[in-house]
């Protein structure tokens, strides 16, 4: 695999402790090259959002956020039955644990991680949550890109490589739970399913109320 560790990257510091190191090592060892490159690029706009927007975050918590928040999605630390960014947040928190953090800490790693797709509620929490939620959001979607100076953009894409992002992050997201396409429903995670998966078909919340055993 083909990393690059730069110290700073578009005037944003990467985090160098024992902790955000071995936490890399993770992503490296388990995730792969377009995963990592994916995260550090989620952990830079954050970054440079709250940087913008004077906004005060824990860097080393909100680069362990990002450095976690897809390897859910990896054979590692995929389940049989959770949500992708449960397990991820799940790894997050004994990773963090192992290393004696306290439980607040835990718990606002956890809630970056999992709540990472969850629109209309990730952008109201703490800082750190936020923060992530946007950086996903300008990599995957273009959401934000418009405050992105151009110069930072092209340092973080040369560092980061996207690689055909656009075409390449579809696969990726479904090879994550092709296992277990259950846990899309009600998330936006079953756009991903429909597009992968010819007719498949979405459990419908409607259905789920007219069809319980109530009489009534």
């Amino acid at each position: 695999m083909l990393v690059i560790k730069p110290k700073s990257v578009a005037g944003i510091s990467i985090p160098d402790s024992s902790i955000a190191k071995q936490a890399t090592e993770l992503l490296l060892e388990h995730g792969t090259e377009f995963i990592y490159n994916h995260s550090l690029r989620v952990f830079l706009f954050s970054s440079l959002k709250g940087k913008r927007n004077s906004l005060k975050y824990d860097p080393e918590l909100l680069y362990v956020s990002s450095v976690f928040h897809d390897l859910g999605l990896t054979k590692k630390y995929s389940s049989a039955d959770l949500r992708f960014e449960v397990d991820g947040a799940n790894a997050a928190r004994d990773f963090l644990k192992s290393h004696g953090l306290p439980k607040e800490s835990l718990q606002l790693v956890w809630d970056t991680i999992a709540l990472h797709t969850t629109i209309g509620i990730a952008e109201h929490k703490e800082n750190e949550v936020a923060l992530m939620y946007s950086g996903v959001g300008l990599d995957v979607m273009g959401e934000g890109y418009e405050n992105l100076a151009e110069a930072d953009r092209l340092a973080i894409v040369e560092a980061f490589p996207r690689n055909d992002f656009k075409k390449k992050i579809i696969p990726t997201f479904f090879s994550g739970f092709e296992h277990k396409t259950e846990t899309t429903f009600g998330n936006i995670k079953a756009d991903v399913c429909a597009y992968m998966i010819p007719n498949f078909y979405r459990k419908n919340f409607c259905d789920c109320i007219l069809h319980s055993p109530w009489s009534e």
